[in-house]
């Protein structure tokens, strides 16, 4: 194989895009899918300061290396879910990587703000984790922003990532998650931030490839808590149509974004609230993270999480 752009030998092939870079050109290519993110969607200008959710994994860390790269003026924020291991590597693989670019991060921990960390949330509400994990990160991203300043927040959710929840919200026909379904969310509330997700054009593999190729160290392992995740099932059926007809995911999200999301986005009628204890955004009286925290003070959360998983005194 040949690289599409210099005719040198290629090391990585896109079937999707039917074409071949080598190295250089490929990093050049992922860049380049960014910048056209960004741009499409005006999701912030340059002179603007972005919040940038880190995780400690290749997609968030690839982002924000890329942003770096571009000049933005960066921040990343690392949420501490208290998930055993996992997460006291996750957070050591982000801090190693804020020391060695010379960019700031900030810390904030779960269970500093639920009251306990997502084990224990799992434990005591007996809610399926990523249940209480996903509703504590998007809370506490936004409560950031705002707390710093930040008019933005970017993650490093990729396609695989947008397609599988796609996938997800049509096959239960959720019609309320299908307007959120962008890779730039406006800030509808003076205390909401824009959400934005500039690695939408790109896949998990070349995320990998990206990172790889950048040296940036990341955590491999999945979180302990993915398995039997129904988005990882979703992502194995659309993994299996991308190897039968490569660029299915790709037609599948854009097909949606270009062509049906502005008829959801048209139906949609929200009234939004602040919260009558933290003053965040909510549609009712109390928003559902102080709902999620007086659960876990009601039904045991201080308690502490086992090495096992177990809640232990």
């Amino acid at each position: 194989m040949k690289c599409r752009k210099c005719g040198e030998r290629a090391s990585i092939e896109l079937r999707r895009h039917n074409a071949a870079f080598c190295a250089p050109d490929f990093l050049d290519f992922f860049r380049r899918q960014v910048r056209e993110a960004i741009r499409k969607h005006r999701m912030f200008e340059a002179d603007e300061a972005v919040l940038v959710a880190v995780s400690g994994g290749k997609d968030s860390l690839a982002l924000w290396d890329v942003l770096i790269d571009e000049g933005s003026r960066t921040t990343g924020l690392y949420l501490d879910l208290g998930i055993f291991d996992y997460s006291v590597e996750s957070k050591a693989k982000c801090e190693r990587f804020a020391a060695a670019r010379g960019v700031p991060l900030i810390v904030s921990t779960v269970a500093e703000e639920v009251g306990a960390p997502v084990p224990v949330i799992k434990e005591v509400t007996r809610r399926p984790p990523c249940s209480g994990c996903g509703l504590s990160k998007r809370y506490l991203m936004n409560r950031v922003a705002l707390e710093h300043g930040f008019p933005v927040v970017a993650t490093g959710h990729n396609l695989d990532d947008e397609a599988a929840t796609l996938f997800g919200s049509v096959m239960h026909w959720q019609t309320d998650a299908l307007p959120r379904q962008s890779p730039a969310l406006a800030a509808t509330h003076p205390k909401l931030v824009r959400r934005v997700k500039p690695l939408y054009r790109l896949s998990e593999r070349e995320t990998a490839a990206f990172a790889f190729l950048r040296k940036i160290d990341y955590i491999v392992e999945e979180c302990p808590f993915a398995k039997g995740a129904t988005s990882i099932a979703h992502k194995e059926i659309l993994n299996r149509m991308e190897e039968a007809s490569p660029g299915a995911k790709h037609n599948f999200l854009f097909g949606f974004l270009d062509k049906a999301r502005p008829a959801f986005e048209r139906a949609e009628a929200v009234t939004l609230n602040e919260c009558a204890r933290c003053g965040q955004v909510t549609t009712g009286t109390l928003c559902a993270f102080c709902k999620l925290a007086d659960q876990v003070k009601r039904l045991g959360g201080g308690l502490r999480p086992s090495s096992d998983g177990r809640r232990a005194p």
